[in-house]
């Protein structure tokens, strides 16, 4: 599959354990039916302050990382868009091998903070990141999809209804000796209030274990399925047209961006073309062996539910995530209760359903003109995303 669909960065939420986890606007219970208030809601603590609690004490071996932006940053959306994607450069001053076995992001401004994910870059990609960040003018550099640096590895996110994440006894993210961090900011700008944009300096607490302890390491595997959803009946305009809402969201985000749902099209659909509806999904054989720890999805604001099945319409079937009520502001990822083993050959399956009539309901995007909506960076756009995070046999 396409490296850059591999590697899609989006909201969502960190990884294994949720220690502690709040509700940013909705209010709704897990696994409750969410009212047409709920589902219109404001996203992300838009209007009011994340209430971040206390840390979980230290385990043995642990110590705390605290990481902030260098600079305060007052985000821009480019090319007439409502959202940037800003990657940040950030040093945990490593020197000696650790693991990251836990993590609290740290959003300074939640009007426009829509998600933040963390990247490692291995020693080797820490002189190009420095470089490119001193040839920006502005902190940190624009990086819609990934972190735009040589082959960095997803080891920690957050997204509205996570708080402290920490990772299951045994496992953690692997962070060699020098190793850098690339924190990337989703800013959303249809939320600040009366228009305000202001700036962002957020960070994160980082929680370490010495790397003489006995860690299996994790990965984060993406798991894409196309977004095909048509303007409503009672909708007019360019862009319910699909062709026009491709080039709109390339023109936004930049032409890789753009061609994103032609790829997710071929590789899911296997060539038989796009067809247009409220459900889509897509099946990802898998590569190599390993044991399944906490899974998450990850939809946008017209979200209405997400499942995760491992080998479907097989004997050996099984449900991994079933998330019937998708709330945007209940992120969490969903822990399971035993490790789950897959092999070569064994085959993902993300669905997601969305729901259009809901753009007329969400304040964010009422003003908006509609569109046919595919898969897209911004917050006005799509996703459709699973995310399973597994340790692998060395």
């Amino acid at each position: 599959m396409h490296r850059r669909v591999r590697k899609l960065l989006i909201a969502a939420v960190p990884l294994a354990v949720v220690v502690s986890t709040t509700s940013c606007a909705s209010g709704t219970e897990p696994g409750a039916a969410p009212s047409v208030s709920a589902s219109a809601s404001s996203h992300g603590g838009h209007g009011a302050p994340l209430d971040i609690p206390a840390a979980a004490p230290l385990r043995s071996g642990e110590r705390f990382v605290n990481l902030t932006m260098p600079q305060p940053y007052r985000p821009v959306a480019p090319n007439g868009g409502t959202d940037e994607y800003r990657c940040f450069l950030v040093d945990p001053k490593l020197t000696e091998q650790g693991f990251l076995t836990g993590s609290q992001f740290l959003p300074q401004n939640t009007d426009i903070v829509h998600h933040a994910i963390f990247f490692r870059l291995d020693p080797t990609d820490a002189a190009p990141a420095r470089q490119l960040d001193a040839e920006t003018p502005e902190p940190g550099w624009t990086c819609f999809g990934d972190a735009g640096i040589g082959d960095a590895a997803w080891v920690a996110h957050w997204a509205p209804g996570a708080n402290e994440t920490l990772l299951a006894p045994g496992i953690g993210y692997s962070m060699p000796p020098g190793s850098q961090l690339v924190m990337q900011v989703h800013y959303n700008l249809l939320g600040g209030e009366g228009g305000a944009v202001g700036s962002d300096q957020s960070g994160i607490r980082l929680r370490m274990l010495a790397g003489t302890a006995k860690v299996d390491p994790l990965v984060t595997e993406l798991l894409p399925a196309p977004v095909e959803l048509p303007c409503a009946e009672n909708e007019r305009g360019e862009l319910c047209a699909r062709d026009a809402a491709v080039r709109d969201v390339g023109r936004r985000f930049g032409a890789e961006s753009g061609a994103q749902a032609e790829q997710l099209d071929s590789y899911c659909n296997r060539g038989r073309g796009p067809v247009a509806g409220n459900t889509q999904h897509c099946d990802h054989e898998i590569r190599e062996a390993g044991l399944i720890h906490a899974l998450a999805g990850h939809m946008h604001l017209l979200g209405r539910s997400i499942k995760i099945e491992l080998n479907p319409g097989t004997p050996k079937a099984r449900t991994l995530l079933d998330i019937p009520t998708y709330n945007f502001d209940e992120q969490a990822t969903r822990p399971l209760a035993a490790p789950v083993a897959v092999k070569p050959g064994d085959v993902y399956r993300v669905t997601c359903t969305h729901d259009v009539t809901l753009r007329q309901r969400v304040p964010q995007l009422r003003a908006l003109p509609p569109r046919y909506v595919v898969w897209g960076e911004g917050t006005s756009d799509e996703m459709c995303l699973g995310l399973v995070i597994l340790s692998q046999p060395s």
